[in-house]
């Protein structure tokens, strides 16, 4: 059976005010025209469908034109709801999209009602977990504690016992939107941390044949039948060295991986990260091959230049971003804050926070769990009240 894996569609969302909808257009007409051309059995969409809870119009508009142009090539679709995504919204005619071949799992509950297809070899269940918010599902799915690890691990306890009961000799496929530890994130996934643990390990998803991962926007395997798709857009600078892609999977009789192909989707225009002086990037030669690319300056000028984002226009019309880092020996007490700042978490800085004011000392272990609480209570507040609206 030949599954097309792919996720993190984000529509409706933009790249630094610059509207992607023409480019999502574009992937997902790439998208249908590879189901095609590829005979290509199943479609599997790993979350994060739409970018936001409460999507723009535009953007509900191009997914249903994509539902209808799937339903048509009668390749049947496989789609789970993401940690972006309404899952109540999204789930609205669940039960009508079914009768067309497009199986949506949005509901944490149902994790263990596969979606049985058969091919020459015989029955291949397909599992849908929709994005588990720990302290929201941790009840329903008889998790002993609200952590990722224990929420995913209780919902794949479901699907191995459903998959004892099938004929011997299903194969067995599931979705899932996670972070899976020796994944490799990049700028633009919303953090899912809870406890201090965003990760999962990959041995969650033991027993089954393949798991079709969301989330992560890089395209990646965590081992040969774990792996993540990632977005077919880049949605942050840090993607610009990225291969966007769809994988191709084609399952054997066994459930073994008998060819994979990555599938490269449309690139509507590139990215770019340049630093150094205002005047090398003006003049060196070099850079002419990113002129027409999207392009995030950092400028290491020691004093910042006049008018640095209309110079810079004049070669590269398509700057977006623009940062200053200024090259200054680490011990000048101008280095920059941000830099300081880099790669630490909200909870780190919370902590830096309160041995700053007490002059070194940093929060005690209760603090620390304290802490640590009112971010997870404030993340799952904001997901359950953007998801009511």
């Amino acid at each position: 059976m030949r599954l097309l894996h792919t996720s993190d569609w984000h529509l409706g969302r933009s790249f630094h005010r610059v509207s992607l909808l023409d480019a999502q257009a574009a992937y997902l007409d790439h998208l249908v025209a590879t189901v095609e051309e590829r005979e290509v059995d199943v479609v599997l969409v790993a979350g994060d469908v739409y970018d936001r809870a409460v999507p723009p119009l535009t953007a509900v508009e191009l997914f249903d034109r994509a539902l209808h142009r799937l339903a048509a090539a009668g390749v049947p679709t496989v789609m789970i709801s993401g940690n972006h995504d309404s899952a109540r919204r999204l789930g609205v005619g669940a039960g009508l999209f079914e009768r067309a071949g497009i199986h949506l799992r949005t509901d944490p509950e149902g994790c263990a009602t596969p979606v049985v297809l058969a091919d020459d070899h015989g029955d291949v269940a397909f599992y849908g977990l929709p994005y588990l918010e720990p302290a929201l599902v941790k009840d329903v799915l008889g998790a002993g504690k609200a952590g990722h690890e224990a929420v995913l691990t209780a919902a794949m306890d479901r699907v191995r016992a459903d998959l004892a009961t099938r004929p011997a000799g299903t194969r067995s496929v599931v979705l899932a939107h996670a972070f899976v530890a020796g994944g490799e994130p990049s700028d633009s996934e919303r953090d899912i941390t809870v406890g201090g643990v965003a990760a999962v390990p990959a041995g969650v998803f033991e027993g089954v044949d393949y798991a079709a991962l969301g989330h992560l926007h890089g395209s990646q395997r965590v081992t040969d039948r774990v792996r993540y798709s990632g977005s077919p857009l880049a949605y942050s600078f840090s993607e610009a060295d990225h291969r966007k892609t769809m994988w191709l999977i084609d399952l054997d009789a066994d459930g073994g991986i008998a060819a994979e192909e990555r599938i490269d989707c449309p690139v509507e225009r590139p990215l770019a990260r340049l630093r150094g002086r205002i005047d090398t990037l003006l003049e060196d030669p070099a850079l002419d091959r990113h002129e027409h690319a999207w392009v995030e300056a950092t400028l290491t000028d020691p004093v910042r230049p006049a008018d640095p984002m209309a110079r810079l226009a004049r070669r590269f019309p398509h700057t977006l971003s623009l940062v200053f880092d200024p090259e200054r020996p680490p011990e000048d007490p101008l280095s920059s804050y941000a830099q300081r700042l880099k790669g630490r978490d909200d909870h780190q800085i919370a902590e830096d926070f309160v041995a700053h004011v007490r002059g070194g000392s940093g929060p005690s272990d209760l603090e620390r769990t304290v802490l640590r609480a009112a971010f997870d209570d404030v993340r799952v507040d904001e997901t359950v009240r953007e998801v009511s609206r």
